[in-house]
Parts: C-alpha cells; sequence; structure tokens
C-alpha cells in the first residue's frame, strides 16, 4: 500500500471506531450549555489549539450569527489570548496558561472541552483539574490510550489511532461535527 492510501485507510478506521453516543452525548452537553446561557472554553496546544480556535469561531459565528439571543453561544478558545498566555507562560508557568485564565473566567455550570492528541499535556490537565474545582462540566477529545485526560474528565472522546496527525484529522471532524450539527439547524 502507498503512502496516501495507508494514511487514508488508517483514518478511515479511526473514524469508523469513534464511539457515536458518546459524540452525540457532547452534541447534548454543548447544546445545554448554550441553552442555559453557559460559557463554553475550549483548550489544546499546537493542532489542538488551532481546533479549540476553529470551533469558537465557528460556534460563535458559525452557529450563532443571525439567531435569536438564546440560540447564540458564549464560546472562547483560551489559546486566543495570545499576550496573556504569554505572561502566564513567562511569569508563572506553561503548565498554567489555561488553568489561570479559567480561574478568572468560568462559572459553575460553564463547559470546558480540553483537547490533546496525546491526553496527558500539563497545561491541559491542570485546566480541567480547575473546572472540576469550580463545577465546571468537561468534555475531552484524545487519542492514542487516552492519557490521563481521558479518566479526568465527565466525558472523554478517543481517536483510535498512535499517529498524531490522524488524531488531530479525528478531532477536526469532531470538531465539524458539532459545529456543523448547529449552523445546519440541529437535525
Amino acid at each position: 500500500m502507498g503512502h496516501i492510501t495507508e494514511y487514508i485507510s488508517d483514518l478511515r478506521h479511526a473514524l469508523d471506531a469513534l464511539d457515536l453516543a458518546s459524540v452525540r452525548q457532547a452534541r447534548q452537553m454543548i447544546a445545554q450549555a448554550r441553552d442555559d446561557g453557559r460559557q463554553i472554553f475550549l483548550c489544546g496546544n499546537g493542532g489542538s489549539a488551532a481546533t479549540a480556535s476553529h470551533m469558537a469561531n465557528d460556534l460563535g459565528k458559525g452557529a450563532s450569527y443571525g439567531r435569536d439571543q438564546e440560540h447564540r453561544f458564549r464560546v472562547i478558545a483560551l489559546t486566543d489570548n495570545v499576550p496573556w498566555m504569554t505572561a502566564l507562560a513567562n511569569d508563572v508557568s506553561y503548565e498554567s496558561i489555561f488553568a489561570e485564565q479559567l480561574k478568572n473566567l468560568g462559572q459553575p455550570g460553564d463547559l470546558m472541552i480540553a483537547i490533546s492528541g496525546s491526553g496527558n499535556s500539563a497545561n491541559v490537565l491542570n485546566a480541567v483539574t480547575v473546572a472540576k474545582e469550580r463545577g465546571i462540566s468537561t468534555i475531552g477529545w484524545t487519542g492514542f490510550d487516552g492519557g490521563a485526560l481521558k479518566s479526568m474528565v465527565d466525558l472523554a472522546i478517543v481517536a483510535d489511532s498512535h499517529h498524531m496527525g490522524r488524531v488531530e484529522d479525528v478531532h477536526t471532524v469532531l470538531m465539524h461535527l458539532m459545529c456543523y450539527y448547529f449552523m445546519d439547524g440541529e437535525g
């Protein structure tokens, strides 16, 4: 098999292995946060940061524009305030860049989606710890064996792959599955 067909075959396997009940449950948690007027937070590093930012954009604009207040998303990617993140990384620690923001912004009943391919990123895990302490519901998107994130969150969705590219591909599909459900009229 050539590289292209092998990559696509492995990605297809990872997508086929998705736990669709968990995907539906995550979608329900996102809808509930919106319906309750709660804030949704997203975080991740590298490609996962890009997925977090993309999802905040798609929910905040794509799934909210032109809708009444009850059907708009209050969503923010903790990856997007670069001055705040770099100040925390420089003055406190890189491991605190999401947790410290969440301490300022998070309220009981909010929702956090933590994205980590390995499931072991210290800054993501620290944010989940703060979320749990503050009564914020948590969803984790991970890959490989799920890492520590899998057992820390209220709901884990694990991409069945040991290749970071395919894990990130699955996370991008998950992000679009969530966002386009709301963009297409929840249905």
